[in-house]
């Protein structure tokens, strides 16, 4: 017999109409990939506004966090409640079950000098800033962009020449950790070459070739002409 709309809607969930609070955990004890979307909550009512405020409070004066259950699309979820600013933040949060173990995806052992460890610091320590509000979705930007085109008539815009690399494209990840220490280095008035190491032994790539490669490289195979 099949399981109705109905049905699902009457189960008996204490938590269908509230956030139920089960226990409270060291805010730093959570481990972040358990985390996904955050939204806030704001007090339903005035009679609501104490225990919100006083939840709010206590939650300010500790390190913890709350650990709550709640109904979300018809399905009971786990939830951490933290603070920011004067509301409370509901994090949504995976069962146990639902995280994959990195155990198995982690790459096989690799051979590391302490040089090479450095210059990733270095890199690290050149990249590092106190703000990251300036970083935008493009995609989000350019289909604002496709939109308003199409509503006002006019041809979708284009990439401009120049751009950034496009898919396919083999870049040299060595080179550009190099250029970017380099560039580093120069920003801080520091002389001298910056150079990162290979992390592993060269293997030389089977690279597939374009008809455009094939032909040069039969022009470069000729033989080599004869000094006078």
């Amino acid at each position: 017999m099949p399981v109705t709309d109905a049905e699902l809607d009457q189960m008996p969930l204490p938590t269908a109409k509230a956030i139920e609070i089960v226990a409270f955990v060291d805010r730093a004890s959570i481990d972040p990939v358990r985390l996904a979307d955050s939204y806030y909550l704001s007090a339903d009512g005035a009679v609501a506004a104490k225990p919100y405020v006083l939840l709010r409070r206590a939650l300010e004066r500790t390190s913890k966090a709350a650990v709550a259950k709640c109904a979300w699309h018809n399905r009971e979820r786990l939830g951490l409640l933290s603070i920011r600013d004067d509301a409370l933040v509901l994090h949504s949060m995976k069962w146990p079950d639902e995280v994959r173990s990195p155990a198995e995806l982690a790459p096989p052992a690799v051979d590391l000098d302490e040089d090479e460890i450095e210059q990733a610091l270095e890199l690290m320590d050149s990249m590092t800033t106190d703000d990251i509000s300036g970083y935008r979705d493009r995609y989000r930007d350019a289909m604002e962009e496709l939109i308003e085109a199409k509503i006002e008539g006019k041809e979708p815009p284009k990439e401009a020449e120049g751009g950034e690399a496009k898919t396919g494209q083999i870049v040299d990840m060595m080179a550009a950790l190099n250029a970017s220490v380099q560039q580093a280095k120069e920003s801080r008035g520091e002389g001298g070459d910056a150079t990162v190491h290979e992390m592993r032994p060269a293997r030389k790539a089977a690279a597939k070739k374009t008809p455009t490669e094939k032909s040069a490289g039969k022009k470069a195979s000729g033989r080599k002409p004869k000094s006078a």
